[in-house]
């Protein structure tokens, strides 16, 4: 069995990875690109798939609200950036969940996923909504900046800064300015190198000067706060390397 798989995303780069996955996966196949989910409901009235990877945040209509509109359903994969919206996903029973950036491996398990509920008629009523396995121990991350997804090393990033519905991602004396949460940074990043020290940073081991009294001092000589409540935890952190 194939599965006919419709990619519903605004962003280019989104396209791509999911194309150049697809590639290597004997059992599926793209049969249409939509980068708004409007032309998608055209598509699909005319030509229905078996499988939807499906953005969230996209002008016009958001992804799930999409999936509101559909009567006959496909197995749906959300793809988003954001990991808030996955508990409203599986309450409208998407078949996986991936955070953007995912890699291979991740988005393999979740095809497999999708191709045994269209083979097995696998139910897809959750008795319990998981959150997405979202700390993946990478070596890069993609950050939207602007229009365009920038691919950075995290050996490069010295820390994190919250900046309202922003995040500043330090990177020595300058930074990108990205729309996300902290709280998704640190559920993604690998917690043998960064932890949050403050509601408001997150920092990377590699680049602590030293630390007096409840202040770090970081290589790029900015001085960082270590919250209250976050104090213990953070000692713990730096004296077990």
């Amino acid at each position: 069995m194939k599965l006919r798989s419709l990619i519903i995303d605004d962003e280019p780069l989104a396209h791509k990875v999911i194309l150049e996955y697809a590639k290597d996966i004997p059992f599926l196949e793209v049969v249409g690109q939509c980068h708004l989910a409007v032309e998608a409901i055209d598509f699909l009235r005319s030509d229905p798939v078996d499988l939807l990877f499906l953005d969230i945040q996209m002008p016009r209509i958001k992804g799930l609200d999409l999936l509101r509109t559909l009567s006959d359903q496909p197995t749906v994969i959300v793809t988003s950036a954001y990991e808030e919206y996955a508990l409203e996903s599986f309450e409208l029973d998407v078949c996986d969940y991936l955070l953007k950036p995912f890699r291979f491996e991740r988005f393999l398990k979740a095809v497999n996923k999708a191709l045994t509920i269209r083979e097995g008629g696998t139910p897809k009523v959750k008795t319990e909504v998981l959150k997405p396995d979202v700390r993946e121990q990478t070596e890069q991350i993609f950050i939207k900046v602007d229009k365009r997804h920038v691919n950075l090393d995290l050996s490069q990033i010295h820390y994190l800064e919250s900046y309202g519905n922003y995040v500043k991602v330090w990177l020595g004396a300058s930074f990108h300015l990205t729309p996300r949460t902290l709280s998704s940074f640190e559920e993604q990043l690998p917690a043998d190198h960064f932890f949050r020290m403050h509601k408001s940073y997150i920092l990377n081991r590699r680049y602590i000067d030293y630390v007096e009294g409840n202040f770090v001092l970081m290589k790029n000589e900015m001085q960082l706060p270590i919250g209250k409540n976050y104090r213990s935890a953070f000692r713990n952190f730096i004296l077990n390397v």
